[in-house]
């Protein structure tokens, strides 16, 4: 049970395994393509049918109907990642081992729907996938087995790719040894709550620290993606290195763009601009005049 790229390695890691997928469910088809004129697939979708497998993609699973539809698999465990949408208890309940859930966080922090945009957003040192029991709590089932990897200069859809095959591998293990593990309760009081990433977000503020600026592109990278104006137009930045020097927030301080914060300074290192293709920053100066003195939106 999935929807986005990031729950591709986990189908493909038990087809690799030689597990029989009954059936696979995700996201109904949306709008898109052209104008929005063509339903696009999930990229799970997408790859069940390439695999052969049978894809269901109800809107809901609350009603009786689909419930006693799932029971009628007699599939062993659910395997749910990223799925995006709720399972009532009796969907949990259905399979003999219960559904298990490849949850991008080392629990019980960040729980939630963007946890690797949090965790790089506020600055943690490392990141993981932890495997979880799944119950009604959101986020807040037993853990079973856990993985971590230090989170550097990583932007979010880099760490999304590598914690994609991170927790591939790691659902595998685990149901290798699924009847010997001893899953361990959270502790609620540790708990933290990662909220979903507003768009609102996204405008950079100068008036904040350079070292919570770089955090703040290289969290919401690539997606929505840091922005602010420079001359009047939309630049989204999505990578950026603390840079030496100092003065008013927003002000550009040389000419490879420099750009000063509340305390600190930092560099854009790779931008793009509205209906633009990334860029890197000298491709993207040697299209855009931004000259020392000038002060970003």
């Amino acid at each position: 049970m999935g929807s986005p790229d990031f729950a591709v390695p986990t189908l493909q890691a038990l087809v690799d395994a030689a597990h029989e997928v009954v059936c696979v469910y995700t996201q109904p088809p949306r709008p898109g393509g052209r104008r929005g004129k063509e339903l696009t697939r999930t990229p799970v979708h997408q790859r069940a049918e390439d695999l052969g497998i049978e894809v269901r993609h109800p809107k809901s699973l609350k009603s009786a109907e689909e419930q006693e539809a799932f029971a009628a698999l007699e599939a062993d465990v659910g395997v749910v990642a990223a799925y995006g949408l709720i399972l009532p208890q009796p969907i949990l309940d259905a399979p003999e081992h219960g559904c298990l859930n490849v949850h991008a966080s080392i629990l019980p922090r960040w729980r939630g729907a963007a946890p690797i945009h949090r965790a790089v957003m506020a600055g943690d040192p490392v990141t993981g996938v932890t495997i979880m029991q799944m119950e009604a709590g959101l986020d807040t089932g037993p853990m079973l087995t856990m993985a971590r990897t230090p989170i550097e200069e990583k932007t979010t859809g880099e760490l999304t790719e590598e914690l994609a095959e991170i927790g591939a591998q790691l659902m595998v293990g685990t149901l290798i040894d699924i009847e010997m593990l001893h899953p361990l309760e959270q502790d609620d009081a540790e708990a933290t709550y990662a909220e979903k990433i507003d768009k609102a977000e996204a405008l950079i503020d100068w008036n904040r620290p350079a070292p919570e600026l770089v955090r703040h592109v290289h969290g919401l990278s690539p997606f929505p993606g840091a922005w602010c104006e420079v001359d009047g137009q939309r630049v989204k930045l999505l990578r950026a290195e603390l840079a030496e020097g100092s003065g008013a927030p927003g002000e550009v301080l040389d000419d490879r763009l420099c750009i000063a914060c509340r305390e600190g300074a930092i560099r854009p290192v790779g931008l793009q601009r509205a209906g633009k293709p990334k860029m890197d920053l000298d491709t993207f100066l040697r299209g855009n005049a931004v000259a020392k003195g000038m002060v970003l939106g």
